[in-house]
Formats: structure tokens, C-alpha cells, sequence
């Protein structure tokens, strides 16, 4: 019962969002006049404006949960369950603004971005909830943090107890290497046995699902508590391939920050030096 009253409550969340978004943008009946593009002080003006929304200390034990079941809602999968997870649930506890954000925007996220497994959408969520409180400066190193963490964590780690989808006790674990979708799931398929399909496949996600909410908001907590701090660094293949990759360099070519052997241990040139990762 009580998971069930959880789903009603983000499929009423969910219903406020999207109204209250589409009240703002003048799509609902008697909601006045489109606003003009142009902010006073000139277009895009707000470039400059202060983060106003204001970030709230999160218990992760009572939002894993939450993300967990935000997966399974509605089928609108990881980026939204780890979205609302956070934001969602300042909504709960704190009200406006953040109860008035549209959620279901998220389940763009989904299997990497509408099914075509590029970024974790969880990872998608997370980052996306940063943005909301942080500028670049401050969420950069947030968003490398979590990252690198998920590229290097043996997922997944959170134990949903009775799972709502029928797939109790532990699953096979398995270190993705990379924070892109089909990376993550194919290294997890082969580690496990389980096709992309299968159930199990889909519980795997929901877990990842809130284990990402559990640890962007340790560094959410950790942020706004003045002591977050950078504990996973860069792999050994983004130093080694920067030398010769980076901008500035003799074959300044590289872009991003994500480990690389996952997509170039098989190169003629690194071959030899990667040859046991795994």
C-alpha cells in the first residue's frame, strides 16, 4: 500500500508540473497571451541572473526509494525517477518552487535519450537537478564526480526489499567503465546472462536508478554542507590518450572526459597498453 501511495503521489506531481508548465507558456484555456521572447534588459538577459532556486538538505534513504519507484512510473524510467527523486521530493517537502517544475519533461531521458543509449539517464537526471541550484563553476566539478564514480561502481547496489516488478534478492553486478547507456547495460548483460529485454535487465536500471540519486545527493548535502570534495579521479587512459590528444598537443583531437578504453583499448596504439582492462 504504501508503494502504491508513493505512485499516486508522483502521478499527481507529475499533473501539476505539466499544467503549471503549460499555464506558463499560455497553452491553457484562459491563460492569457503568449509571453514575448524578449526578457526586459534585452533577449536572453537572464544569462546573467543569479541561480534563484535555492537547494534543500535530501535524506538519501528516504529518496532512493522514490527514484526507484519514479522508474517503474508510468514507464518513464531513469532520468525521471532521478530527477524526482531530488527535486521532486523538495516539492513534497518544501512546496513551491519546486513542486511546480514539469517533471514529465524528464522521461526524454529515457534508455539514453528516447531509446538510443547515449548518457545514463539517471546520470541525465542527476546532472539536470545540479543545474537547477549551481552554475558551471560549482556543478562541473559535481557533475565529474558523480561520473566518474558511476563509471567505476559495481552497480547495482540498492535493495528495493519486496521489488515491484517481481525480481527479488541480489542481481549480478558488473563495472560499466562508462556513464553512456548502452555501455553500461551491454557490459551488465554480458557479466549477467540477462537480455537487454528481460526483466531482470529492467530491474537492474530501477536500482541503478536510485543508487544515482543516492549518491547525487550525498554530494548535493555535501555542497551546500561547504565539504564536498573530489574523490574519483580521471583513469588512467584519459591521462595517457590526453598526451598526445588533447587540445594543444600534436594531435589535438579528443573531446570529453569520459575513460576510453571502453571504445578504443581495440586501437592499434593503445592496444598493447590496454590490453587487460577489462
Amino acid at each position: 500500500m504504501e508503494r502504491m501511495d508513493r505512485r499516486t503521489m508522483l502521478k499527481t506531481m507529475s499533473m501539476l508540473g505539466c499544467a503549471t508548465g503549460c499555464l506558463a507558456s499560455g497553452m491553457l484555456p484562459g491563460a492569457g497571451p503568449e509571453p514575448a521572447l524578449a526578457a526586459p534588459g534585452g533577449r536572453f538577459a537572464q544569462k546573467d541572473a543569479p541561480f534563484s532556486w535555492k537547494p534543500h538538505m535530501l535524506d538519501a534513504k528516504v529518496c532512493a526509494p522514490v527514484a526507484y519507484d519514479g522508474y517503474w512510473h508510468q514507464g518513464y524510467g531513469c532520468a525521471y525517477g532521478a530527477f524526482y527523486a531530488i527535486v521532486g521530493m523538495m516539492g513534497e517537502q518544501h512546496g513551491a518552487p519546486y513542486n511546480q517544475f514539469p517533471f514529465t519533461m524528464l522521461e526524454v531521458g529515457k534508455s539514453g535519450i528516447s531509446d538510443w543509449g547515449t548518457i545514463c539517464g539517471a546520470l541525465l537526471g542527476a546532472a539536470s537537478a545540479f543545474a537547477l541550484f549551481w552554475g558551471r563553476k560549482d556543478r562541473d566539478p559535481m557533475v565529474a564526480e558523480l561520473f566518474r564514480w558511476y563509471e567505476q561502481t559495481a552497480f547495482p547496489m540498492h535493495d528495493p526489499g519486496p521489488a515491484f516488478k517481481g525480481v527479488a534478492g541480489a542481481l549480478p553486478t558488473s563495472v560499466s567503465h562508462s556513464p553512456l547507456c548502452h555501455v553500461s547495460v551491454g557490459r551488465w548483460c554480458q557479466a549477467s546472462g540477462f537480455a537487454e529485454k528481460s526483466t531482470e535487465r529492467g530491474e537492474r536500471c530501477a536500482r541503478i536508478t536510485a543508487d544515482v540519486a543516492t549518491k547525487a545527493i550525498a554530494i548535493m548535502n555535501a555542497k551546500q554542507a561547504a565539504a564536498f570534495a573530489v574523490a574519483h579521479g580521471d583513469p588512467q587512459s584519459v591521462t595517457y590518450c590526453g598526451e598526445c590528444h588533447n587540445p594543444g598537443k600534436q594531435s589535438p583531437l579528443l573531446k570529453g572526459k569520459m575513460d576510453c578504453t571502453p571504445c578504443h583499448s581495440g586501437s592499434p596504439h593503445t592496444a598493447d597498453k590496454f590490453k587487460n582492462h577489462p
